[in-house]
């Protein structure tokens, strides 16, 4: 069985080694989108069996435009490939519904292995990734009406899209420190202990995607 699968990626080379990659297998790409503004366009035009959809895309944030293609098409599967090895990431995309998280260098036996699994409808989480973000997906309670100040929603922002407290501080040209405590203020009001718990509580109250 050919699998026909969009590609959401925006680097030109990974595009092309992916093509290479799966010359001559039950893989098709069928079609390529450098967006999450595309991807939505692509997944209404095509017959598709799988979206390969990488995390971090020109116009934002991959993880968001999961929550999108999951809203748009809840029955098709998306599987996450990421050159990160972020656990952030790896349990917004299981609250969110992706079939998989498959690391960017991957062995090919591997990637066709998960990209035919999800086709089928067939979960491609590992027991190590549903390990290392259990505690993450059961502890925040579901309570959106925790009272954060506008600094604190837009540290809780960057720290969803699995920014450092320094990138954080860069980006809000404030201080590492100021980061911290902000972090640690967010932490104590939605009663987690860990950013991963943070960005999980975030998601699922629809603060963020």
């Amino acid at each position: 069985m050919t699998v026909r699968m969009l590609f959401v990626e925006d680097q030109p080379v990974v595009r092309l080694g992916l093509a290479s990659l799966l010359a001559d297998t039950g893989v098709q790409i069928a079609a390529t989108a450098t967006s999450g503004a595309e991807a939505l366009r692509k997944i209404e035009e095509l017959e598709l069996d799988l979206v390969l959809l990488d995390v971090r895309l020109d116009d934002g944030d991959g993880l968001t435009t999961l929550a999108r293609l999951k809203a748009e098409r809840p029955g098709l599967p998306v599987l996450i490939f990421s050159g990160h090895d972020n656990p952030t990431y790896v349990a917004r995309a299981v609250a969110l519904g992706a079939a998989g998280y498959v690391l960017k260098g991957t062995p090919k036996g591997d990637l066709l292995t998960a990209i035919e699994r999800a086709a089928s409808g067939e979960s491609h989480w590992t027991r190590e990734d549903l390990r290392r973000v259990t505690s993450a997906l059961a502890s925040p309670r579901n309570d959106a009406n925790i009272p954060l100040t506008r600094r604190e929603q837009e540290v809780l922002k960057l720290l969803v899209a699995g920014d450092t407290n320094k990138r954080i501080a860069e980006s809000l040209d404030i201080s590492y420190e100021t980061v911290k405590e902000h972090v640690q203020n967010l932490l104590k009001k939605v009663g987690v202990t860990d950013r991963t718990q943070a960005a999980v509580w975030a998601v699922r109250n629809g603060l963020v995607n």
